[in-house]
């Protein structure tokens, strides 16, 4: 059986597909799982207990019957819509309306939505999408519907003597990649990214939220770990950005609910409304559990209090544990890792190591560990379009870690990792 162009696209082997199949397959039998790979958030009990209180308010009545017995408009759940509505614009001064929301089968189809509404053929010109942050998140890399329709530019690096480093923009060189190449459609980064961890401050945003309205494109935001919900940020400096030329993408997956597909689009009236129609024409319409469990928590402020109060200094404390894990064995050697800002993810480079990560992950996965290689999450140079490698230092000696799983399987997970490591020094 032979695909078109598309289903061969979107069914080769991808980064995405290796991490989704790792989180649903079994180990070989007799060997002891350490799950260090895939985005699953930890099961944070108050969170739970939240989720549980409302479902049990919507068993006391017919609600519950009402929201499984009928299709929500392709744009969303209109009482939840008008939460978010009234929530961002009395709690940071927005000044949106329902028009400026669409509600999507989580964050990935919402980004999928948005790549190919802003990249690929336009008539006769091609247009591209640009990330400006490289690595960046492992599930964007094969979403576009074109081929080599998504570009990037390489990250700055400092280096600290605490053995973290961080990533930051290269400002001059997005102004000097968009002077040249008026073909680009839209700006995207993830805010913290993935798989990072480093976040944008509020500065940086404005930066290049003030370059994408020069070239008249617009400035996606994936927001799925900031805030205000799930919060998962460390750093201050940054607070919620959203105005006309931003497209804001955030989800309800990392605040407990990956699994019922919940995501949020706010962006000028439009793009919303065009997401809406692409919805109508790939699902009908978005889920409807998770908006209505969410809607009054999100109205009340309780799901920013939950993200504040108990989220955050969850995921904080278990980044610290992280840490002190990673210094402690990875001691005798040479390694880095990028400053822990915000997200469930510890970016580990390994400057010595002797074969690719890809070659790594899989030594690491035949002793139960799992994590995720490096090279899936450097992607969109114009080397790669000629068959090279991504030309910065970390390509293929960097592996991402979730550390958001039970401590003891972090912990022996780094120490195999760190052994391992060993093996292949040079």
């Amino acid at each position: 059986m032979e695909f078109s162009d598309f289903g061969k696209k979107l069914t080769s082997r991808s980064g995405i597909l290796l991490l989704m199949d790792d989180l649903g397959k079994p180990l070989r039998k007799g060997l002891k799982p350490y799950p260090l790979g895939g985005g699953n958030p930890a099961r944070v009990r108050e969170v739970e207990t939240m989720y549980r209180n409302e479902m049990k308010k919507m068993m006391e009545t017919d609600a519950f019957e009402r929201i499984i017995g009928a299709y929500d408009s392709p744009q969303g759940r209109m009482s939840f819509i008008d939460s978010i509505v009234e929530y961002f614009n009395s709690r940071h001064g927005w000044n949106i309306t329902k028009d400026n929301v669409a509600i999507t089968n989580g964050s990935q189809s919402a980004m999928f939505y948005l790549f190919n509404l802003f990249s690929g053929s336009y008539g006769e010109e091609k247009k591209t999408l640009l990330f400006p942050l490289m690595p960046e998140y492992i599930g964007y890399a094969d979403q576009g519907i074109e081929k080599n329709t998504f570009v990037s530019i390489p990250s700055k690096c400092t280096y600290y003597e605490d053995r973290t480093f961080k990533y930051s923009l290269d400002i001059d060189g997005v102004r000097e990649y968009l002077k040249s190449h008026s073909e680009v459609g839209a700006i995207c980064v993830s805010r913290p990214t993935n798989p990072s961890g480093n976040v944008l401050r509020t500065d940086e945003i404005a930066a290049l939220s003030e370059i994408a309205s020069e070239h008249k494109i617009p400035l996606m935001i994936d927001n799925a770990y900031g805030l205000p919900f799930p919060n998962i940020i460390f750093t201050e400096d940054s607070e919620p950005v959203w105005n006309e030329n931003i497209i804001l993408s955030m989800s309800l997956s990392k605040i407990g609910l990956p699994s019922i597909r919940t995501g949020i689009i706010i962006a000028r009236k439009e793009v919303a409304g065009a997401i809406a129609n692409i919805n109508a024409i790939a699902a009908l319409a978005s889920g409807s559990m998770g908006q209505a469990l969410a809607e009054d928590l999100i109205k009340t402020g309780k799901l920013t209090d939950m993200a504040r109060d108990c989220v955050r200094p969850f995921y904080k404390k278990k980044a610290e544990m992280t840490e002190e894990w990673i210094r402690s064995a990875f001691a005798d050697t040479e390694y880095f890792y990028h400053k822990i800002e915000g997200s469930i993810f510890c970016w580990l480079y390994l400057p010595r190591l002797s074969i690719p990560s890809k070659e790594f992950y899989a030594r690491l996965k035949e002793k139960g560990v799992i994590t995720v290689p490096g090279e899936y999450f450097f992607f969109g140079h114009e080397d790669q379009m000629r068959g090279l490698d991504y030309p910065h230092d970390h390509y293929n000696k960097t592996l991402r870690i979730n550390y958001s799983g039970e401590d003891d399987l972090v912990r022996d997970g780094i120490k195999i990792i760190a052994e391992t490591y060993k093996e292949f020094y040079s």
